[in-house]
């Protein structure tokens, strides 16, 4: 099972580490190629998602006392996927800015305030929704635990009741 896991993380780091690399050639690219890159990255981003809800399925599977390592690295997966989509906003923002500039002829410095308070929010929103993920991840762990518990004191009682039963 957990070579299942172990196969996706491969998958998922050279995935990843492609992605870093085309999102660095988005600002220099120019006209089409810039359009493909963009097409292709956000293809390579939906992979990557398919990837981690993968390897979550795979740590649902795996048993609960060995799950912990397997959580946490889950939990710094999610994380670089953030971190690769915020940056990904970022050049497509850029490439937007460029092209609505060439449109416009604006030389983009009438907006920049409003791009930098743009980009604080959007910074701002992506901070709250990791940490709504978060409290959700460790509202579904509660919950997992307590399932647990639950099954251990049914097993419990039903091992009480049998012995009584026995005496």
């Amino acid at each position: 099972m957990s070579s299942d896991f172990e196969s996706y993380e491969q998958d998922f780091a050279v995935l990843t580490a492609e992605i870093t690399g085309r999102i660095g050639k988005v600002p220099k690219l120019l006209g089409d190629e810039k359009k493909q890159m963009v097409a292709n990255v956000e293809k390579q981003l939906e992979e990557a998602r398919e990837l981690l809800e993968q390897m979550e399925l795979e740590v649902r599977e795996i048993p609960p006392q060995s799950r912990g390592m397997y959580s946490s690295r889950m939990r710094s997966y999610k994380q670089e996927m953030g971190k690769l989509e915020a940056d990904f906003k970022r050049s497509r923002i850029a490439y937007s800015d460029e092209v609505r500039n060439e449109l416009l002829g604006d030389d983009g410095n009438s907006s920049e305030n409003q791009r930098a308070h743009l980009l604080d929010n959007t910074e701002r929103l992506e901070r709250s929704s990791r940490r709504l993920e978060a409290g959700y991840q460790i509202a579904v762990e509660t919950e997992q635990i307590g399932q647990e518990m639950l099954e251990n004191l049914s097993h419990d009682r039903e091992k009480i009741q049998r012995a009584r039963e026995r005496v």
